[in-house]
């Protein structure tokens, strides 16, 4: 096998990161390929060869899934050739309780393979009303050296440029398609709860750097809470993404025991929107939000002013290094919401250390989570609760939410 060779591939599973695995020759070399499903036929075109695997770009189905559907992005579809395919929505031909399935089936292998051992798993929408279009309420394009806007191809950085954007509320496709040729660089469109579309040009730097200006401060709204937040500053993409994240963590937290006099922590915090479920958890208890980001961490402490929470500016990693166990702490709930890399060992097993009684933790990569359960099993956790949410339907991403308990 070399590149540019096209072959014939039975599908037979699901890789993490919005890929699919086949087999090919008699040594089954694995070949992973997008822009398929399980149990579909397809020829695909080699473009990549390593020792242990390959990559293939599928040119054609030749036996359909029943859950195939017409692809969302018709720019995306196979019918399209693969490097005009824009990139974003790999599991937009995909139907969409089938794409739920699927995710289940990515963080149960995660759990199996990292973990020690997988649990029960579902993934529920975000939304009683989800179509898998229509959500995204904060959008990054691309601009060429040509001026032309838009999304990169899939796995590539060139720019494709595009007549619609449908995972974009209605409101940032009309933006877009209100823009014209722009400087090179990357132009970010956020729509807050007010509705107005903000458009955040950012042009390729090149010689002396221009001033930062401070960022615009925008409004969010969950379960009748306002939480200010920078317009380019971190904020789920899901226009209802964090009232899902709000429910599902104050139902997990109604599960577990309400303490008195309990020491929470909210780590990795952003502007508070976790905080403000663990304020409400047990009789007399405070919460501590820790964050990097000095703006978000005032953002946080502004909004929630009203509730026993004390915001502080700090990477996580420092902080609770510098922190002593105490018996309000080991009463208490760490939660944390880290990056997509996970939080890592060393601020799992210090977390383990300071001995909570329960671990909330929150991720949108399932590898990254399953790493980081694995080592709070060996530290006595447990996984009482993981349910997955579909906050980036007709995308590979999912949200996974576990409960862990000594």
């Amino acid at each position: 096998m070399q590149t540019g060779d096209i072959i014939d591939l039975e599908i037979t599973g699901i890789a993490h990161g919005g890929v699919f695995i086949a087999r090919h020759g008699e040594e089954g070399l694995v070949v992973f390929v997008p822009d398929t499903i399980p149990g579909e036929r397809v020829r695909a075109r080699i473009t990549q060869v390593k020792k242990s695997f390959a990559r293939a770009e599928t040119i054609e189905v030749l036996e359909a899934s029943p859950h195939r559907v017409p692809h969302i992005w018709k720019q995306a579809d196979v019918s399209v050739a693969p490097e005009l395919r824009p990139g974003g929505a790999d599991f937009g031909h995909i139907a969409l309780e089938h794409q739920r399935e699927l995710k289940a089936r990515v963080i149960t292998e995660a759990f199996d393979r990292f973990a020690g051992g997988s649990v029960p798993v579902t993934v529920e929408p975000a939304s009683a009303h989800e179509t898998g279009a229509g959500y995204r309420t904060r959008v990054g394009l691309h601009v060429d050296r040509d001026g032309r806007v838009g999304p990169y191809a899939a796995r590539s950085n060139d720019v494709i440029e595009t007549a619609d954007y449908p995972l974009a509320t209605p409101a940032i496709e009309r933006a877009i398609a209100a823009l014209g040729s722009e400087r090179e660089g990357r132009i970010d469109l956020v729509h807050p709860a007010d509705g107005e579309v903000r458009i955040l040009r950012r042009p390729a730097t090149r010689g002396r750097s221009r001033a930062k200006k401070e960022p615009e401060v925008v409004a969010e709204i969950v379960g009748g809470r306002r939480f200010d937040v920078d317009v380019d500053g971190f904020w789920q993409v899901h226009r209802e993404a964090a009232t899902a994240l709000d429910r599902v963590v104050r139902e997990e937290l109604a599960k577990l025991d309400a303490p008195e006099r309990a020491h929470h922590l909210d780590l990795y915090g952003g502007v508070g929107l976790f905080s403000a479920a663990l304020a409400g958890h047990g009789t007399d208890s405070w919460v501590t939000t820790v964050e990097s980001s000095g703006r978000a961490t005032q953002h946080a402490a502004d909004n929630l002013a009203d509730l026993p929470v004390e915001a502080i500016s700090a990477r996580v990693e420092r902080f609770i290094e510098h922190l002593d166990p105490t018996d309000a702490i080991s009463r208490g709930i760490t939660l944390l919401d880290p990056p997509r890399s996970g939080a890592g060992e060393q601020v799992v097993r210090r977390i383990g250390e300071l001995n909570p009684a329960a671990v909330v933790y929150i991720a949108c990569d399932p590898v990254a989570l399953a790493r980081d359960t694995g080592t709070f099993r060996e530290l006595g956790y447990s996984v009482d609760s993981l349910r997955g949410i579909d906050l980036f339907p007709s995308s590979h991403h999912v949200e996974a939410v576990a409960v862990l308990t000594r």
